[in-house]
Protein backbone atom coordinates (compact mmCIF):
# COMPACT_ATOMS: atom_id res chain seq x y z
CA UNK A 1 0.00 0.00 0.00
CA UNK A 2 1.25 3.16 -0.99
CA UNK A 3 2.57 5.60 1.84
CA UNK A 4 0.39 8.03 2.94
CA UNK A 5 2.10 12.28 2.55
CA UNK A 6 2.60 14.05 5.67
CA UNK A 7 0.84 17.18 6.01
CA UNK A 8 0.35 19.79 9.84
CA UNK A 9 -3.91 19.21 9.29
CA UNK A 10 -6.61 18.26 8.01
CA UNK A 11 -10.12 19.37 7.85
CA UNK A 12 -12.16 16.56 6.47
CA UNK A 13 -15.80 15.52 6.91
CA UNK A 14 -17.26 18.79 5.90
CA UNK A 15 -20.62 19.32 4.73
CA UNK A 16 -19.83 21.19 2.31
CA UNK A 17 -16.50 22.96 1.11
CA UNK A 18 -17.53 26.32 -1.24
CA UNK A 19 -15.32 28.57 -2.94
CA UNK A 20 -14.82 30.73 -5.69
CA UNK A 21 -11.95 29.94 -8.25
CA UNK A 22 -9.78 31.74 -10.48
CA UNK A 23 -6.90 33.88 -11.30
CA UNK A 24 -8.87 36.94 -12.29
CA UNK A 25 -11.47 39.04 -10.61
CA UNK A 26 -15.21 37.40 -11.28
CA UNK A 27 -17.68 39.60 -12.95
CA UNK A 28 -21.22 39.04 -14.61
CA UNK A 29 -22.48 35.97 -14.15
CA UNK A 30 -19.43 34.37 -13.17
CA UNK A 31 -19.97 36.03 -9.87
CA UNK A 32 -22.22 33.45 -8.84
CA UNK A 33 -20.51 30.46 -9.84
CA UNK A 34 -19.09 28.64 -7.15
CA UNK A 35 -16.94 25.58 -6.69
CA UNK A 36 -19.11 22.92 -3.83
CA UNK A 37 -17.59 19.95 -2.81
CA UNK A 38 -19.67 17.31 -0.51
CA UNK A 39 -18.24 15.64 2.15
CA UNK A 40 -15.02 17.69 1.78
CA UNK A 41 -11.15 17.70 3.45
CA UNK A 42 -8.79 20.35 3.18
CA UNK A 43 -4.83 19.84 3.56
CA UNK A 44 -2.32 22.07 4.94
CA UNK A 45 0.96 22.23 5.36
CA UNK A 46 3.65 24.69 5.88
CA UNK A 47 0.38 27.16 6.04
CA UNK A 48 -0.53 26.48 3.11
CA UNK A 49 -3.51 24.47 1.42
CA UNK A 50 -2.40 21.31 -0.12
CA UNK A 51 -4.83 19.60 -1.70
CA UNK A 52 -8.76 20.06 -1.89
CA UNK A 53 -11.34 16.94 -2.49
CA UNK A 54 -13.65 14.36 -0.93
CA UNK A 55 -12.50 13.40 2.54
CA UNK A 56 -12.62 9.45 1.48
CA UNK A 57 -9.56 10.22 -1.15
CA UNK A 58 -7.98 12.61 1.07
CA UNK A 59 -8.21 10.30 3.92
CA UNK A 60 -6.93 7.69 1.53
CA UNK A 61 -4.10 9.72 0.60
CA UNK A 62 -2.80 12.13 3.76
CA UNK A 63 -2.09 11.75 6.87
CA UNK A 64 -1.81 14.69 9.47
CA UNK A 65 -0.13 15.79 12.54
CA UNK A 66 -3.45 17.27 13.44
CA UNK A 67 -7.14 16.38 12.15
CA UNK A 68 -10.05 18.41 13.03
CA UNK A 69 -13.39 16.60 12.41
CA UNK A 70 -15.76 19.12 10.86
CA UNK A 71 -18.67 16.74 9.98
CA UNK A 72 -21.92 18.59 9.31
CA UNK A 73 -20.05 22.13 9.22
CA UNK A 74 -19.35 24.13 6.37
CA UNK A 75 -16.06 25.55 4.75
CA UNK A 76 -15.52 28.59 3.25
CA UNK A 77 -12.60 30.99 2.50
CA UNK A 78 -11.52 33.24 5.54
CA UNK A 79 -13.72 36.55 4.81
CA UNK A 80 -11.64 39.63 3.19
CA UNK A 81 -12.92 42.91 4.60
CA UNK A 82 -11.22 45.28 1.54
CA UNK A 83 -12.59 48.76 3.40
CA UNK A 84 -11.78 49.48 6.85
CA UNK A 85 -10.88 52.60 9.14
CA UNK A 86 -9.66 50.41 11.66
CA UNK A 87 -7.21 52.78 13.57
CA UNK A 88 -8.72 55.64 15.93
CA UNK A 89 -9.24 56.07 19.63
CA UNK A 90 -12.76 54.68 21.57
CA UNK A 91 -13.29 57.69 22.30
CA UNK A 92 -14.15 58.82 18.79
CA UNK A 93 -17.28 56.58 18.87
CA UNK A 94 -19.95 58.81 18.19
CA UNK A 95 -23.13 56.93 19.21
CA UNK A 96 -24.80 60.51 20.02
CA UNK A 97 -25.24 60.95 16.51
CA UNK A 98 -27.76 58.26 15.62
CA UNK A 99 -29.72 60.31 17.64
CA UNK A 100 -29.65 63.41 15.23
CA UNK A 101 -30.00 61.31 12.35
CA UNK A 102 -32.89 59.87 13.11
CA UNK A 103 -33.74 64.01 13.51
CA UNK A 104 -32.76 64.09 9.72
CA UNK A 105 -29.43 65.60 10.09
CA UNK A 106 -27.42 64.33 6.87
CA UNK A 107 -23.81 63.11 6.96
CA UNK A 108 -22.69 66.42 5.74
CA UNK A 109 -24.69 68.29 7.98
CA UNK A 110 -23.21 66.91 10.89
CA UNK A 111 -19.90 67.27 9.61
CA UNK A 112 -20.22 70.99 9.32
CA UNK A 113 -21.20 70.99 12.97
CA UNK A 114 -18.44 70.01 14.51
CA UNK A 115 -19.29 66.29 14.87
CA UNK A 116 -18.64 63.43 12.65
CA UNK A 117 -14.85 62.90 11.32
CA UNK A 118 -13.80 65.66 13.62
CA UNK A 119 -15.06 64.22 16.76
CA UNK A 120 -12.92 61.26 15.84
CA UNK A 121 -10.28 63.34 14.82
CA UNK A 122 -9.78 64.97 18.56
CA UNK A 123 -9.91 61.75 20.10
CA UNK A 124 -7.12 60.01 17.73
CA UNK A 125 -4.79 62.99 18.53
CA UNK A 126 -4.70 63.01 21.47
CA UNK A 127 -4.28 59.15 21.80
CA UNK A 128 -0.64 57.56 21.96
CA UNK A 129 0.37 55.54 19.59
CA UNK A 130 0.27 52.04 21.96
CA UNK A 131 -3.41 52.78 22.52
CA UNK A 132 -4.16 52.88 19.26
CA UNK A 133 -2.17 49.91 18.18
CA UNK A 134 -4.02 48.14 21.04
CA UNK A 135 -7.33 49.68 20.33
CA UNK A 136 -6.77 47.82 16.58
CA UNK A 137 -6.13 44.30 18.69
CA UNK A 138 -9.16 44.43 20.52
CA UNK A 139 -10.92 45.24 17.17
CA UNK A 140 -9.45 42.63 14.73
CA UNK A 141 -10.14 39.84 17.50
CA UNK A 142 -13.77 41.01 16.75
CA UNK A 143 -13.42 40.33 13.69
CA UNK A 144 -11.72 37.37 13.76
CA UNK A 145 -14.30 36.19 15.86
CA UNK A 146 -16.95 36.65 12.73
CA UNK A 147 -14.30 34.53 10.07
CA UNK A 148 -12.32 37.50 9.09
CA UNK A 149 -8.54 36.78 8.50
CA UNK A 150 -7.49 39.68 6.21
CA UNK A 151 -8.13 43.35 6.62
CA UNK A 152 -7.81 46.42 4.43
CA UNK A 153 -7.28 49.33 7.28
CA UNK A 154 -6.53 52.77 6.47
CA UNK A 155 -5.60 55.86 8.45
CA UNK A 156 -7.62 59.20 8.11
CA UNK A 157 -8.45 60.57 11.55
CA UNK A 158 -4.96 61.73 12.24
CA UNK A 159 -4.77 64.76 9.57
CA UNK A 160 -1.47 66.10 10.44
CA UNK A 161 1.74 64.73 9.20
CA UNK A 162 2.76 63.63 12.85
CA UNK A 163 -0.80 61.93 13.40
CA UNK A 164 -0.98 60.54 10.47
CA UNK A 165 2.15 58.55 10.56
CA UNK A 166 1.29 57.45 14.55
CA UNK A 167 -1.83 55.80 13.04
CA UNK A 168 0.01 53.89 10.03
CA UNK A 169 2.89 52.80 12.60
CA UNK A 170 0.08 51.72 14.81
CA UNK A 171 -1.26 49.69 12.22
CA UNK A 172 1.78 48.77 11.53
CA UNK A 173 2.48 47.25 15.12
CA UNK A 174 -0.45 45.86 15.00
CA UNK A 175 -0.45 43.34 11.71
CA UNK A 176 2.67 41.98 13.28
CA UNK A 177 0.99 40.99 16.56
CA UNK A 178 -2.38 39.81 15.41
CA UNK A 179 -2.84 37.01 13.27
CA UNK A 180 -4.91 39.06 10.77
CA UNK A 181 -3.18 40.35 7.96
CA UNK A 182 -3.68 43.71 7.42
CA UNK A 183 -3.28 45.61 3.59
CA UNK A 184 -2.61 49.47 4.97
CA UNK A 185 -4.08 52.21 3.09
CA UNK A 186 -2.84 56.12 3.49
CA UNK A 187 -5.76 58.26 3.73
CA UNK A 188 -4.56 61.69 4.94
CA UNK A 189 -6.72 63.26 2.06
CA UNK A 190 -10.03 61.68 4.52
CA UNK A 191 -11.41 65.52 5.18
CA UNK A 192 -10.22 68.99 5.43
CA UNK A 193 -9.06 69.29 9.15
CA UNK A 194 -10.13 72.85 11.23
CA UNK A 195 -6.69 74.08 10.73
CA UNK A 196 -7.24 74.12 7.29
CA UNK A 197 -10.78 75.53 7.31
CA UNK A 198 -11.45 77.21 4.01
CA UNK A 199 -8.50 76.40 2.53
CA UNK A 200 -8.28 72.41 0.86
CA UNK A 201 -6.29 73.15 -1.48
CA UNK A 202 -3.40 74.42 0.89
CA UNK A 203 -4.30 70.93 2.75
CA UNK A 204 -3.52 68.89 -0.18
CA UNK A 205 -0.22 70.28 -0.93
CA UNK A 206 0.72 69.36 2.82
CA UNK A 207 -0.44 65.24 1.76
CA UNK A 208 1.30 65.89 -1.50
CA UNK A 209 4.45 67.30 -0.22
CA UNK A 210 5.21 66.10 3.24
CA UNK A 211 2.79 63.29 4.33
CA UNK A 212 3.25 61.24 1.03
CA UNK A 213 7.25 61.03 1.13
CA UNK A 214 7.14 60.22 4.74
CA UNK A 215 4.99 57.36 4.58
CA UNK A 216 6.61 55.85 1.67
CA UNK A 217 10.04 56.58 2.65
CA UNK A 218 8.73 54.64 6.39
CA UNK A 219 6.99 51.71 3.91
CA UNK A 220 4.23 52.57 6.16
CA UNK A 221 1.49 51.41 3.22
CA UNK A 222 1.03 49.75 0.20
CA UNK A 223 -2.24 52.44 -0.96
CA UNK A 224 -3.00 55.88 -1.51
CA UNK A 225 -6.79 56.93 -0.53
CA UNK A 226 -9.18 59.70 -0.67
CA UNK A 227 -11.97 60.99 0.10
CA UNK A 228 -13.78 62.91 -3.42
CA UNK A 229 -17.06 64.31 -2.44
CA UNK A 230 -18.48 67.80 -2.47
CA UNK A 231 -17.97 69.58 0.40
CA UNK A 232 -14.53 67.43 0.42
CA UNK A 233 -12.14 66.71 -2.27
CA UNK A 234 -13.03 67.76 -6.31
CA UNK A 235 -11.61 65.34 -8.60
CA UNK A 236 -9.11 67.42 -9.72
CA UNK A 237 -7.34 67.49 -5.82
CA UNK A 238 -8.34 63.97 -5.55
CA UNK A 239 -6.30 62.96 -9.09
CA UNK A 240 -3.15 65.22 -7.43
CA UNK A 241 -3.44 63.28 -4.57
CA UNK A 242 -3.59 59.79 -6.11
CA UNK A 243 -0.92 60.77 -8.68
CA UNK A 244 1.56 61.72 -6.13
CA UNK A 245 1.03 58.49 -4.45
CA UNK A 246 1.41 56.64 -7.84
CA UNK A 247 4.64 58.20 -7.46
CA UNK A 248 5.53 57.13 -4.71
CA UNK A 249 4.48 53.58 -5.50
CA UNK A 250 1.06 53.68 -3.44
CA UNK A 251 -1.91 52.22 -5.55
CA UNK A 252 -4.65 54.18 -6.25
CA UNK A 253 -7.63 53.66 -4.37
CA UNK A 254 -10.53 56.41 -3.91
CA UNK A 255 -13.71 57.37 -1.92
CA UNK A 256 -16.07 57.80 -5.18
CA UNK A 257 -19.28 59.15 -5.67
CA UNK A 258 -20.82 58.06 -1.94
CA UNK A 259 -23.13 61.54 -1.83
CA UNK A 260 -23.04 62.95 -5.24
CA UNK A 261 -22.20 62.17 -8.36
CA UNK A 262 -18.47 63.80 -8.55
CA UNK A 263 -16.92 61.51 -11.45
CA UNK A 264 -14.93 59.60 -8.70
CA UNK A 265 -15.77 56.35 -10.64
CA UNK A 266 -14.22 57.71 -13.85
CA UNK A 267 -11.10 58.85 -12.29
CA UNK A 268 -10.65 55.36 -10.95
CA UNK A 269 -10.55 54.02 -13.87
CA UNK A 270 -8.49 56.52 -15.54
CA UNK A 271 -5.68 56.13 -12.87
CA UNK A 272 -6.27 52.46 -13.10
CA UNK A 273 -7.55 52.52 -9.13
CA UNK A 274 -7.26 49.05 -7.27
CA UNK A 275 -10.77 49.91 -6.08
CA UNK A 276 -13.63 52.59 -5.83
CA UNK A 277 -15.79 52.33 -3.48
CA UNK A 278 -19.00 53.06 -1.95
CA UNK A 279 -20.39 54.27 -5.95
CA UNK A 280 -24.36 55.19 -4.53
CA UNK A 281 -24.33 58.20 -7.06
CA UNK A 282 -22.01 57.22 -9.95
CA UNK A 283 -23.10 57.44 -13.35
CA UNK A 284 -23.44 54.56 -15.82
CA UNK A 285 -20.15 56.09 -17.61
CA UNK A 286 -18.48 55.96 -14.97
CA UNK A 287 -19.45 52.15 -14.11
CA UNK A 288 -18.56 51.39 -17.74
CA UNK A 289 -15.03 52.67 -17.41
CA UNK A 290 -14.71 50.75 -14.16
CA UNK A 291 -15.67 48.11 -15.72
CA UNK A 292 -13.24 48.39 -18.87
CA UNK A 293 -10.48 49.10 -16.68
CA UNK A 294 -10.95 46.04 -14.62
CA UNK A 295 -11.39 48.91 -11.41
CA UNK A 296 -13.05 46.85 -8.01
CA UNK A 297 -15.62 48.23 -7.01
CA UNK A 298 -16.07 47.85 -3.31
CA UNK A 299 -19.73 48.39 -2.19
CA UNK A 300 -20.52 49.09 1.48
CA UNK A 301 -24.34 48.73 2.22
CA UNK A 302 -23.53 48.79 5.49
CA UNK A 303 -22.81 52.12 5.37
CA UNK A 304 -25.99 53.97 3.66
CA UNK A 305 -27.94 52.26 6.32
CA UNK A 306 -25.88 53.87 9.46
CA UNK A 307 -25.94 56.81 7.37
CA UNK A 308 -30.01 56.50 6.84
CA UNK A 309 -29.16 57.30 3.43
CA UNK A 310 -32.49 55.79 2.07
CA UNK A 311 -30.52 53.97 -0.88
CA UNK A 312 -27.96 51.50 -1.53
CA UNK A 313 -25.52 51.07 -4.28
CA UNK A 314 -27.32 49.79 -7.37
CA UNK A 315 -24.98 46.35 -7.26
CA UNK A 316 -27.61 44.41 -9.95
CA UNK A 317 -26.40 47.20 -12.16
CA UNK A 318 -23.07 46.94 -11.70
CA UNK A 319 -22.85 43.09 -12.03
CA UNK A 320 -25.02 43.51 -15.38
CA UNK A 321 -22.02 46.22 -16.61
CA UNK A 322 -19.53 44.22 -16.03
CA UNK A 323 -17.20 45.46 -12.63
CA UNK A 324 -15.69 43.13 -10.20
CA UNK A 325 -18.27 43.70 -7.09
CA UNK A 326 -15.99 43.05 -4.07
CA UNK A 327 -18.07 44.07 -0.39
CA UNK A 328 -16.68 44.90 2.61
CA UNK A 329 -17.84 46.59 6.23
CA UNK A 330 -16.51 50.07 6.27
CA UNK A 331 -15.61 49.62 10.03
CA UNK A 332 -15.49 53.17 11.44
CA UNK A 333 -17.01 55.06 14.33
CA UNK A 334 -20.18 56.31 11.87
CA UNK A 335 -20.91 52.45 11.16
CA UNK A 336 -19.59 50.34 13.72
CA UNK A 337 -19.69 47.13 12.08
CA UNK A 338 -17.05 44.69 12.38
CA UNK A 339 -18.71 41.49 11.02
CA UNK A 340 -18.49 40.85 7.20
CA UNK A 341 -21.49 37.80 7.08
CA UNK A 342 -23.44 41.35 8.68
CA UNK A 343 -22.61 42.82 5.61
CA UNK A 344 -22.76 39.54 3.20
CA UNK A 345 -26.70 39.66 4.57
CA UNK A 346 -27.55 43.47 3.68
CA UNK A 347 -26.03 43.19 0.23
CA UNK A 348 -28.58 40.20 -0.54
CA UNK A 349 -31.48 42.01 1.43
CA UNK A 350 -30.85 45.55 0.41
CA UNK A 351 -28.87 45.06 -2.84
CA UNK A 352 -30.75 42.12 -4.05
CA UNK A 353 -27.01 40.24 -4.88
CA UNK A 354 -27.48 36.45 -4.17
CA UNK A 355 -25.83 34.14 -1.22
CA UNK A 356 -23.10 33.20 -4.19
CA UNK A 357 -22.39 36.38 -5.34
CA UNK A 358 -21.88 37.70 -1.78
CA UNK A 359 -19.39 35.02 -0.98
CA UNK A 360 -17.47 35.67 -3.90
CA UNK A 361 -17.60 39.43 -3.77
CA UNK A 362 -16.79 38.93 0.18
CA UNK A 363 -13.37 36.62 -0.25
CA UNK A 364 -12.48 36.48 -3.96
CA UNK A 365 -12.97 40.07 -5.41
CA UNK A 366 -12.26 41.84 -2.17
CA UNK A 367 -8.75 39.75 -1.93
CA UNK A 368 -8.74 41.33 -5.75
CA UNK A 369 -9.59 45.13 -4.52
CA UNK A 370 -6.45 44.92 -1.98
CA UNK A 371 -3.70 43.33 -4.36
CA UNK A 372 -3.76 40.16 -2.75
CA UNK A 373 -5.83 37.66 -4.90
CA UNK A 374 -2.60 35.43 -5.48
CA UNK A 375 -2.22 35.03 -1.43
CA UNK A 376 -6.02 34.53 0.28
CA UNK A 377 -9.81 34.72 -0.93
CA UNK A 378 -10.36 30.82 -2.04
CA UNK A 379 -9.40 27.73 -1.28
CA UNK A 380 -7.23 26.39 -4.05
CA UNK A 381 -3.98 24.37 -3.56
CA UNK A 382 -0.70 26.84 -2.99
CA UNK A 383 -2.40 29.92 -1.58
CA UNK A 384 -2.31 30.31 2.29
CA UNK A 385 -4.79 28.32 4.14
CA UNK A 386 -7.38 30.85 5.33
CA UNK A 387 -10.70 29.41 6.30
CA UNK A 388 -14.15 29.93 8.12
CA UNK A 389 -15.44 26.77 9.36
CA UNK A 390 -19.23 27.36 9.80
CA UNK A 391 -22.01 26.30 12.01
CA UNK A 392 -24.25 25.70 9.22
CA UNK A 393 -24.77 22.76 6.50
CA UNK A 394 -24.55 24.77 3.51
CA UNK A 395 -22.95 28.25 2.17
CA UNK A 396 -26.61 29.85 1.49
CA UNK A 397 -27.09 30.94 5.52
CA UNK A 398 -24.64 33.26 4.49
CA UNK A 399 -26.55 36.37 3.33
CA UNK A 400 -29.60 34.71 4.53
CA UNK A 401 -29.09 34.83 8.34
CA UNK A 402 -28.98 38.12 9.78
CA UNK A 403 -27.72 38.99 12.68
CA UNK A 404 -25.96 35.70 13.65
CA UNK A 405 -22.51 34.60 14.28
CA UNK A 406 -22.31 31.70 12.10
CA UNK A 407 -18.63 30.88 12.53
CA UNK A 408 -17.61 28.02 14.94
CA UNK A 409 -13.75 27.60 13.74
CA UNK A 410 -11.33 29.41 12.28
CA UNK A 411 -7.83 28.82 10.67
CA UNK A 412 -5.37 31.38 9.96
CA UNK A 413 -2.31 30.48 7.85
CA UNK A 414 -2.37 26.62 8.69
CA UNK A 415 -3.24 27.00 12.48
CA UNK A 416 -6.45 27.20 14.32
CA UNK A 417 -7.15 30.25 15.82
CA UNK A 418 -10.66 30.17 16.79
CA UNK A 419 -12.36 27.10 18.11
CA UNK A 420 -15.55 26.63 19.27
CA UNK A 421 -16.34 30.49 19.05
CA UNK A 422 -13.60 31.08 21.33
CA UNK A 423 -10.05 32.80 20.02
CA UNK A 424 -6.96 30.11 20.66
CA UNK A 425 -4.20 32.22 19.02
CA UNK A 426 -1.46 33.93 20.87
CA UNK A 427 -0.65 36.92 20.69
CA UNK A 428 2.05 38.45 19.20
CA UNK A 429 3.05 34.96 17.32
CA UNK A 430 1.88 35.27 13.36
CA UNK A 431 -0.09 32.38 12.33
CA UNK A 432 1.99 30.18 10.17
CA UNK A 433 5.19 30.82 12.10
CA UNK A 434 5.18 27.07 13.71
CA UNK A 435 7.25 26.93 17.11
Amino acid sequence: MREREQADLVLYGASELVTPVGPAPLKGRKLGELKVIRDAAVVIRDSRIVAVGRTRQIRRTFSAEDELDVSGLTIVPGFVDAHTHLVFASEGFRPEELEMKAKGFTYMEILARGGGIMKTVRATRAASERRLAEECLRRLDLMLLHGTTTVEAKSGYGLTPEDELKCLRALKAADKEHPVDLAITFLGAHAVPPEYEGRPGDYVELVVSEMLPRVAEGHLASFCDVFCEKGVFTPEQARRVLEAGLEHGLKPKIHADEFSDTGGARLAAELGAASADHLLFASEEGLKAMAEAGVVGVLLPASPLTTMLGRFADARKMIKLGVPVALATDFNPNCPVESVQAVMALACYCMRMTQAEALAAATLNAAHAIGLSGEVGSIEPGKKADLAILDVPGHEHLGYRLGSNLVRHVVKAGELVVEDGKLVYKRGRRAGHRS
